[in-house]
């Protein structure tokens, strides 16, 4: 028997792309191939790629470069772009770096068997449809492997909010939901699977409306009935967008006991202001009665954020407008990042911020986050948490996991095992994680 291709796959951004990577693995699994973690030992490569950030594309090919002393010494290697660069960069990524077999976009990634037969035979093919079918549906079937305890699973793709910064309708497209029944066949596969923790994933995912039996579904119905699945002990979503915070979502937060404590919900600027610029379509107060609503909900609910610094035209008191908010709001952990201007969005044809300006509002709002977020971690010291164990750590019989509130938990006793769910004490705070004991 000739032994399996190998497949190495590279994986930038979102948690959406870590589950696309998981599932572009099993489609090409069932022609044959097997993951490795060295670049050096595939007979496939593939960068599935993220558009989010400043000269994301440029990045890409920085890193097809690296990849052309292996192409040279294996030339039956068959080197692949994935994703959002690959959506919109199409047939530019073949002509710039022709050491590139195949360019799939993360609609169709369901066709790449169908692909690498086209490469394996001498071809090179691009694919960045939109198609009408449902990917997930005409992926092949792979062998069912056993699961980590904890897993992502895409509910909701594309958006049709349109943020003046956000290349993301260009790249996902519109906002397409999941039927329930297929969404509830997956997870129950997951469950069967070893996986205990449920991370519902979509560009707006609490946008979901998908079709289910008595009509068109939302999210907090969808969350009651995952519920109900014997073996998965946790759930949670994301990303959200405050316009699609419905009342019964918020209400879920309080009688959903699955529906764990943490909430990410990006507001990106303090300033009516610069959001009204944004198109957010949403108030910094409106922002705020909503999370007054959540805690009322939840009072114990943990909240990350995004936050964008030196968007085109923030003043001073924009930024001061942000960083009261963040004052107020209060968040357990948030991401905040420099404005980087994406072709073709609206944003990108106005005046940045100077970028020393932006630089020196950036470092202020990190280290009023990371303030906040050291004070959340440091409020669990002697307190009881639900942790589900995940993986060994770097040091002998050390176990790791996350806390219902998605902190990373790290403890050190032979009773710790993978896929497990404990009570444990928290002893003390690190700048990225807790430690603690079993109780």
């Amino acid at each position: 028997m000739a032994d399996p291709k190998k497949l190495f796959i590279k994986t930038y951004g979102c948690q959406m792309n870590v589950y696309d990577s998981e599932r572009m693995a099993e489609a090409l699994g069932a022609s044959g191939y097997v993951t490795t973690e060295r670049a050096e030992d595939a007979d496939m490569i593939l960068l599935n790629t993220c558009h989010i950030r400043e000269k994301a594309a440029e990045k890409v090919y920085s890193e097809l470069g690296r990849f052309k002393p292996l192409k040279t010494a294996n030339p039956d290697l068959k080197i692949g772009v994935a994703g959002c660069v690959a959506q919109a960069e199409g047939e530019e990524i073949m002509r710039r770096q022709p050491l590139v077999d195949l360019v799939v976009g993360p609609q169709t990634y369901h066709r790449l068997p169908a692909m690498e037969a086209v490469v394996q035979a001498g071809g090179r093919a691009v694919d960045t449809d939109f198609p009408e079918e449902d990917k997930f549906e005409h992926l092949p079937k792979a062998p069912r492997a056993k699961r980590a305890p904890a897993a992502f699973l895409t509910v909701q793709e594309g958006c049709d909010k349109f943020c003046a910064f956000c290349v993301v309708p260009y790249t996902r497209g519109a906002e397409v939901s999941r039927p329930v029944a297929r969404v509830l066949r997956e997870a129950r596969d997951l469950v069967e699977r070893g996986v205990r923790e449920i991370t519902l994933l979509g560009q707006n995912v609490n946008a979901y409306h998908g079709e289910g039996p008595e009509g068109t579904w939302g999210l907090a119905r969808l969350i009651r009935e995952l519920a109900k699945i014997d073996g998965l002990a946790r759930i949670r979503f994301t990303t959200s967008h405050p316009n699609d915070m419905e009342d019964d979502l918020i209400a879920a937060h309080g009688d959903e006991p699955k529906l764990m404590p943490y909430l990410h919900l990006p507001v990106q600027s303090g300033s009516d202001r610069i959001l009204k610029a944004m198109a957010r379509k949403h108030t910094a107060e409106s922002y705020i009665r909503l999370i007054e609503r959540l805690r009322a909900a939840r009072p114990d609910l943990l909240l990350s954020g995004d936050f964008i610094v030196g968007f085109p035209g923030e003043s001073d008191q924009d930024f001061e407008d942000t960083m009261a908010l963040v004052r107020e709001v209060g968040y357990g952990q948030a991401y905040s990042f420099k404005y980087s201007a994406r072709p073709g969005t609206p944003a990108a044809e106005k005046t940045p911020v100077p970028d020393d300006v932006a630089s020196d509002r950036l470092q202020r709002l990190q280290a009023l986050l990371t303030e906040q977020q050291r004070a959340a971690q440091a409020a669990m010291v002697g307190r009881d948490v639900s942790v589900l164990f995940e993986k060994a750590g770097r040091l002998p019989g050390q176990m790791v996991g996350k806390s219902d509130y998605l902190h990373a938990v790290h403890v050190t006793d032979p009773r710790a095992e993978a896929g497990q769910i404990a009570r444990v004490r928290i002893i003390a705070s690190g700048p990225n994680s807790l430690a603690g004991e079993l109780v």
